[in-house]
């Protein structure tokens, strides 16, 4: 009921904050398209950082990473061409796997993500600005300039190429392996939750589920290439490599070295990102 209860709230939240940002869309007076977009995204983004505020809690936010691409896709949208179809399939694809999984592992109202709990003790008074821009705005920056690869591919009739097919593996690919790797932690945290995982992928890197979000990113911008050299739509691509590697990766790391003594072992054998062509070693268990 918790759960239900939390999820019905968010859903409200989230309605809410579409029609914020399509009242934005249609009152900003600026011809440039995207501009226009980014104007009402922030909108939006504003609401729900106002919800997540007063609701305590900035998981609530957690979902727009991968709701707002689904609605971006229609708006950037000029005709249906097999190009088009191509990259919105990718895109819902990777939209609804990663929503449905935050939705399995979403507890509660009650309960925010370790990482927000984190920032909150570490910027103490500056909570709110550090809540503001580096947990809500600036994913959805970086969301937003990772998107442009599709918005030029939506714009334009181009036609596919056998490149185009072949860079659509890619993000498909993507999202078969954060669906995999998800699944393989979800099993081994209700058998093993104190030891590390270091079978399946999570044997040839440390994060493969944040591996399979950055291909799925560097994939759409390689299907775009493969029709138009547009090549300064891939600095959202390079912001949300540097996100990952920057931030994410840092902190959960701090926090497995933390939690399980064998972790040290672990990253002393498996890359971090990138598989390596030798064989795997086991660890050995503290």
């Amino acid at each position: 009921m918790k759960k239900t209860y939390g999820l019905s709230i968010i859903s409200i939240i989230y309605v809410l904050a579409f029609l914020v940002a399509f009242f934005v869309y249609r009152q900003v007076s600026i011809d440039h398209m995207v501009l226009r977009l980014f104007i009402a995204n922030s909108a939006a983004t504003v609401f729900v950082f106002l919800m997540s505020t007063l609701l305590k809690n900035s998981t609530i936010y957690d979902p727009y990473w991968s709701v707002a691409p689904l609605v971006m896709v229609f708006v950037f949208l000029d005709t249906w061409t097999f190009s088009a179809v191509l990259i919105i399939v990718a895109v819902y694809v990777w939209g609804l796997r990663l929503t449905f999984n935050w939705v399995k592992t979403f507890k509660g109202l009650d309960v925010q993500d370790w990482r927000y709990d984190h920032f909150k003790q570490k910027s103490g008074k500056f909570w709110p600005i550090v809540n503001f821009f580096g947990i809500h705005y600036m994913p959805t920056a970086v969301v937003f300039l990772a998107m442009m690869p599709t918005f030029v591919l939506l714009q334009g009739a181009y036609p596919v190429t056998y490149l185009t097919l072949f860079a659509f593996i890619v993000p498909i690919g993507a999202t078969m392996m954060q669906t995999v790797a998800d699944q393989q932690m979800h099993r081994h945290l209700s058998t093993k939750p104190k030891h590390v995982l270091d079978s399946g992928l999570w044997s040839l890197s440390r994060h493969p589920n944040y591996l399979g979000e950055i291909m799925f990113w560097v994939g759409l911008y390689l299907m775009m290439l493969t029709v138009t050299q547009t090549w300064m739509a891939g600095l959202g691509v390079a912001a949300m490599i540097l996100l990952f590697v920057g931030i994410s990766i840092p902190l959960m790391e701090n926090r497995q070295l933390k939690r399980r003594p064998d972790y040290a072992n672990y990253q002393a054998v498996t890359p971090m990102l990138i598989p390596s062509l030798r064989p795997a070693e086991k660890h050995q268990e503290i």
